[in-house]
């Protein structure tokens, strides 16, 4: 049974199609590059299948189960956005990476926090730096961080390395294939980068809103 499947999903904003008749499906664990030119509605596609937007037609299943039958946190809870402007909030680092705890009215585990910090190459005195001081590679490798520390099913990335230096680029880069080998997490990626885009399993083209070409890497 595949973790996430979509059958004929169409997107109409205003009049205009943005995205129509997607049908895919993933396995556990399975990572996805999606690709197209500006305005295809690669992004729209990713903020559906996280329920921030809503289809317009079409079904989405997860783990054989219809979203519709879902409680919405429950469902919210298995997945996890990263925008390409990381979101940070709170003054420091450590409210950030302590969010996620919070919401789910658990105890704080700073150990696997710092663990976490140290996989992206920021130390344990990053916990209490002020988040206005911290560079843009840094922002999103801590927005990264907070969204991966409970383990969600399906991790999306909306084009998270496009704003990035190289330097910055490939720590994610790195960080990703570590994230790979060491859980079942599902991945699908939005990117524009040819070299990010070969580290996924698979890739679909979008043009017009529309899978034009899909293949495996």
């Amino acid at each position: 049974m595949a973790l996430l499947e979509m059958e004929h999903l169409s997107f109409v904003s205003d009049g205009k199609v943005i995205l129509d008749d997607i049908s895919y499906s993933l396995e556990e664990g399975e990572f996805l590059s999606i690709t197209g030119p500006s305005g295809s509605g690669k992004s729209t596609l990713l903020k559906i299948i996280a329920t921030i937007l809503s289809r317009t037609e079409g079904e989405i299943r997860y783990q054989g189960k219809s979203l519709d039958e879902y409680e919405p946190t429950e469902y919210r809870k298995e997945v996890s956005y990263t925008f390409q402007t990381p979101v940070l909030f709170g003054k420091i680092v450590r409210d950030n990476l302590a969010f996620p705890y919070e919401i789910r009215k658990k105890e704080f585990d700073e150990k696997k926090a710092v663990a976490y910090l140290e996989s992206v190459g920021l130390s344990k005195e990053y916990m209490d730096k002020d988040i206005n001081s911290l560079s843009g590679g840094e922002k999103q490798r801590v927005a990264l961080i907070r969204n991966v520390l409970f383990q969600p099913k399906i991790l999306l990335l909306d084009e998270v390395t496009s704003a990035l230096d190289e330097a910055n680029r490939q720590i994610i880069w790195r960080w990703l294939q570590e994230m790979r080998n060491h859980s079942d997490m599902t991945i699908i990626m939005v990117s524009h980068n040819e070299e990010e885009s070969s580290l996924a399993d698979k890739n679909i083209h979008i043009v017009a809103g529309r899978i034009v070409k899909g293949e495996e890497n």
